[in-house]
């Protein structure tokens, strides 16, 4: 495969995380890059010894400005981009009355409009190939409601319905979407990014407290490896066959199946009530 041939991956928030490990993966591979971060002096080290294809880019996915100009230099550069990685984004620990609409905002405007925003730029291009892949970093937190991180979890559960909708959308074009749903790895989303409410609320403390608290103490000690989910993840876009949905992790993958199955259990219990709701036949 000539370099020219290579694919071309644009992934977001490439400091920490899964976004580092992707595009340490993607390079080791071969493959061209646009290897991104708000701060670009974090990932210099990331492209060194590649200048023939990898570019640094500082992004700021809020940045409407920022993000089609991006998109411009990467498919001048290389010619096109075949993979698109929103991984941007970071998280909200405090109970639903705790969190206040401003930060609220603010983390929306990163985790989904942002990563809308990455989408729009990259599909007239992707749609003039007839072909793409575009990846969305969501969260198990996208499948399962979970204590103390319900503003965080409608972020995810946005990404996930307008993943799933873009998909069908798309494919007839020849363009994939993936939905990564990661369970607790060690990424720095538990540590540095993290955010929390300025003002606690006292009756939250053994529910979104108690919560906020173990997510806090076991930060570095997560059982998911970002560098085998960085290797999964190319294995899925590689596939012949890729999923729409890829869970990682233990945890993530017993929780999921856990909500699925007494999801299951509430529409058969609650069948004949459901279809009552409908005109007589």
């Amino acid at each position: 495969m000539t370099q020219k041939n290579t694919p071309v991956w644009l992934i977001t928030g490439c400091s920490t995380g899964f976004g580092r490990e992707l595009a340490k993966l993607v390079l080791n591979r071969g493959f061209r890059a646009a290897v991104t971060a708000r701060s670009p002096e974090k990932i210099q080290d990331l492209v060194a010894g590649y200048d023939d294809r990898a570019l640094a880019m500082k992004l700021d996915v809020t940045n409407a400005t920022r993000v089609a100009a991006a998109v411009r230099e990467v498919e001048s550069t290389f010619g096109g981009i075949d993979v698109l990685v929103n991984n941007a984004g970071y998280g909200l620990l405090g109970a639903v009355e705790e969190s206040e609409e401003q930060e609220v905002r603010a983390m929306f405007e990163t985790n989904f409009f942002g990563l809308a925003r990455m989408i729009h730029a990259v599909l007239p291009g992707m749609r003039k190939n007839r072909k793409g892949f575009i990846v969305n970093i969501s969260s198990v937190g996208g499948l399962v409601g979970l204590t103390g991180v319900g503003y965080y979890n409608a972020t995810k559960f946005a990404v996930e319905g307008l993943s799933e909708a873009l998909a069908k959308e798309v494919e007839p074009m020849g363009i994939k979407v993936l939905i990564v749903e990661p369970g607790p790895f060690r990424t720095d989303w538990a540590g540095r990014s993290i955010k929390f409410p300025r003002k606690e609320i006292q009756d939250y403390a053994d529910s979104a407290g108690a919560r906020r608290r173990m997510i806090t103490g076991n930060s570095g000690k997560q059982p998911g490896d970002p560098a085998r989910a960085a290797q999964a993840i190319v294995k899925a876009v590689e596939s012949p066959n890729p999923p729409l949905h890829l869970v990682l992790g233990r945890i993530g993958l017993e929780a999921t199946r856990e909500k699925f199955q007494r999801f299951q259990k509430e529409l058969d219990g609650w069948e004949e009530t459901s279809l009552s709701a409908d005109f007589p036949a």
